[in-house]
């Protein structure tokens, strides 16, 4: 081997090691420029909660909802801490995340959520509604989400009082997000009461009725496989799969439900 050939051969193998970490560096500024991606995408997410994210979409929904690493983000009825495993990563450092959990059942539950990893969730500010909800500020929030909850509102018939403490805790100019089971229009509204799914209308209605200017919707998370008469509601749909074994397969092929995305905005008087 000549003596060209023993440089060209050092330089490549000194250049080699160099590639895997252009790489790392390439994703971590792909990471820096897309936050939300960041977040989607945190190792402190569970296995079980990531498999769902082919039809919960969480990256294009939080964009979609315009939510950035500096704001106050207020998520009504977190539960068992889906969305909040993406939230308090993104808004950790330069954010407020105000986890805003409904007294009973869940409640305890979500405290254990933030229990078992204290040091992702330090950061997150439980509150109980509507026991302590005038802890959060008035006219201090900039977004408000809410995920597949509202048809509780509904058949608890709590949906115009929720909306309006909404309504108060935002910033003029603040964003409402929701998303929840979507009913078609021509069915009989009495299914809003019992099936989990609700008609777009009818949540234009309580929000606009709230005080909010309605924005606009997306489709990122609708599913037309999804016909919304199963015979125990939404519930026979995966994940909750009513039915147990009976028609599993079938249920399962069809996936999680087909599901409205509506932003809201409180007007800025």
């Amino acid at each position: 081997m000549n003596r060209l050939a023993r440089v060209a051969l050092l330089l490549t193998g000194l250049a080699m090691p160099l590639l895997p970490l252009a790489a790392q560096h390439a994703d971590h500024a792909a990471h820096q420029a897309d936050p939300i991606a960041a977040a989607v995408a945190a190792p402190s997410r569970t296995p079980k909660n990531v498999a769902r994210d082919p039809y919960r979409h969480p990256a294009e929904t939080l964009a979609f909802f315009g939510v950035t690493p500096s704001q106050t983000v207020v998520e009504y009825s977190p539960s068992g801490g889906w969305y909040s495993e993406v939230l308090a990563p993104l808004l950790r450092d330069h954010g407020t995340f105000y986890a805003l959990q409904p007294t009973g059942r869940y409640l305890d539950g979500y405290k254990s959520f933030l229990a078992a990893n204290p040091v992702a969730y330090d950061k997150v500010k439980l509150v109980a509604h509507p026991e302590e909800a005038a802890s959060i500020p008035a006219g201090s929030v900039d977004t408000v989400l809410t995920f597949r909850n509202v048809h509780n509102m509904v058949m608890a018939g709590s949906e115009a009082a929720t909306f309006k403490a909404f309504f108060d805790m935002l910033k003029p100019g603040g964003t409402l997000g929701v998303v929840d089971h979507r009913l078609p229009e021509d069915r009989d509204s009495a299914l809003e009461k019992s099936s989990g799914y609700l008609k777009v209308s009818t949540i234009r209605r309580i929000a606009q009725a709230a005080g909010f200017d309605y924005v606009g919707a997306s489709e990122v998370n609708a599913n037309p496989k999804d016909t919304a008469d199963w015979p125990k509601g939404v519930w026979t749909l995966p994940p909750v799969l009513s039915q147990k074994d009976v028609d599993k397969d079938k249920y399962l092929a069809i996936g999680e439900s087909d599901r409205m995305t509506l932003k809201f905005r409180k007007p800025v008087k």
